[in-house]
């Protein structure tokens, strides 16, 4: 078969269940939520023994130790992926929303409804929990999807996968709602990204070459998501215990992620002091790659180009600069972030409002970890990815952005002259 007629197959009958899911209940659509979350704790053990063939097939491969803490899983991974599954089970329903409306002068009233997207396709790395995540909220906010994941994760994306059908099926909804792409050849993600008969929308989750990648070739519509260049900028009026707890906890706390900082701006008057209180705390632990200034004051791996900043490590690698003040910590921000989340650590109010004026990105933070741009952090729920663009979402994607509407007009025998 060849890849074109087999990823045609899947969205055949993505696009078949499409109308059916969409005017499913909420009732409905939340038992098969639940009983998602409950197959994955009972079945945890066999998702950790699928997923070590997966860990082990990484390691054989020379994959680093930051791709596999994203690939792996674990008693508590899984738990935490429920309780996400639980968390879109208890939010409103985004389908059949009243967004607004009117009666027009000649009588006729339009109304406008949220409504499904129709078919959603996720193409992702290895982070098997975006397997879990995505499905859910593609099935609350009432699309089927398909999923594209990563070659390295696919024994775990496919009992992940298994699993969910057999939740739905066993609530008599339609296993095809979530369909796992098992083919990982190239071939096939590039007949998928240009699946418009069938895909109403496709969101890319991973690195930069995979966004990229994606943005230049679908023909399907896409939204960007993920990459994270993120930094910290710390002001001349900052508290310093503060700024490196801040600094500390975004880069080390869970450094693969893409709401980690990849790097820090510090004001020159108190760069001495601060880099001190950071060497007290790292002790090594962090390579820094940084300008002159920041070699003077703390051990750095090389002096930072345009090419370091411009980097997203994912690892416990950052770079650094000091700069003279706000003009310059914003214009260098605005040059290299990608429009993720950035950070100031200031007492003075006029330069948060500031920051949080002038800096282009979905989440600007004062005196705050960016490790919190999370659709859990936000109250969403499991989030289907964190835009970095402006249409049609921005910053953590939830069930409101992945649903579109429709207006709905009534008339009385109105035609137009």
């Amino acid at each position: 078969m060849s890849e074109s007629i087999y990823i045609e197959e899947l969205g055949s009958k993505a696009k078949a269940v499409a109308p059916i899911l969409a005017n499913c209940g909420t009732v409905i659509k939340n038992n098969v939520l639940s009983e998602i979350a409950k197959r994955l704790i009972q079945n945890a053990k066999v998702i950790i023994e699928e997923n070590k063939k997966d860990i082990e097939n990484a390691r054989k491969n020379g994959k680093s130790e930051a791709f596999i803490d994203r690939l792996s899983l674990d008693e508590k991974r899984i738990a935490g992926i429920a309780k996400g599954v639980e968390q879109v089970a208890a939010l409103p329903d985004p389908i059949g929303k009243v967004l607004g409306g009117q009666t027009l002068p000649n009588g006729l009233t339009v109304v406008k409804k949220s409504v499904p997207m129709g078919v959603i396709g996720i193409i992702y790395e290895s982070r098997p929990n975006v397997t879990v995540d995505a499905t859910a909220l593609c099935f609350k906010a009432g699309s089927a999807v398909i999923l594209r994941g990563g070659s390295d994760a696919i024994n775990s994306n496919k009992t992940f996968v298994s699993l969910m059908r057999g939740a739905m099926k066993s609530v008599g909804v339609s296993e095809d709602c979530v369909q796992l792409v098992e083919d990982t050849s190239h071939d096939v993600v590039n007949a998928m990204m240009r699946l418009n008969k069938y895909i109403d929308l496709l969101i890319p989750r991973g690195g930069k070459r995979l966004i990229h990648n994606v943005i230049e070739n679908a023909t399907v519509p896409v939204i960007q998501t993920g990459e994270g260049n993120c930094h910290v900028f710390v002001d001349e009026s900052a508290d310093l215990d503060m700024a490196v707890n801040i600094v500390n906890n975004a880069k080390t706390q869970r450094p693969s992620v893409c709401n980690a900082i990849e790097s820090i701006l510090v004001h020159e008057k108190i760069a001495a002091d601060f880099f001190k209180k950071l060497d007290e705390v790292w002790k090594g632990k962090v390579a820094i790659i940084g300008d002159e200034v920041t070699s003077a004051n703390i051990k750095v791996e090389k002096l930072a180009d345009d090419e370091d900043y411009a980097t997203e490590f994912q690892e416990l690698k950052l770079s650094s600069k000091v700069v003279s003040g706000i003009d310059e910590a914003i214009e260098h921000i605005n040059k290299f972030g990608t429009g993720h989340s950035e950070c100031i650590v200031t007492k003075s109010l006029e330069n948060a409002e500031r920051f949080q004026n002038e800096i282009d990105a979905a989440a600007v933070y004062v005196n705050a970890s960016t490790r919190f741009t999370d659709g859990f952090e936000f109250g969403l729920g499991a989030e289907i990815g964190i835009s970095t663009q402006k249409l049609h979402a921005r910053g953590p994607m939830g069930l409101s952005e992945i649903t579109s509407y429709k207006y709905l007009i009534n008339g009385s025998g109105q035609i137009r002259g």
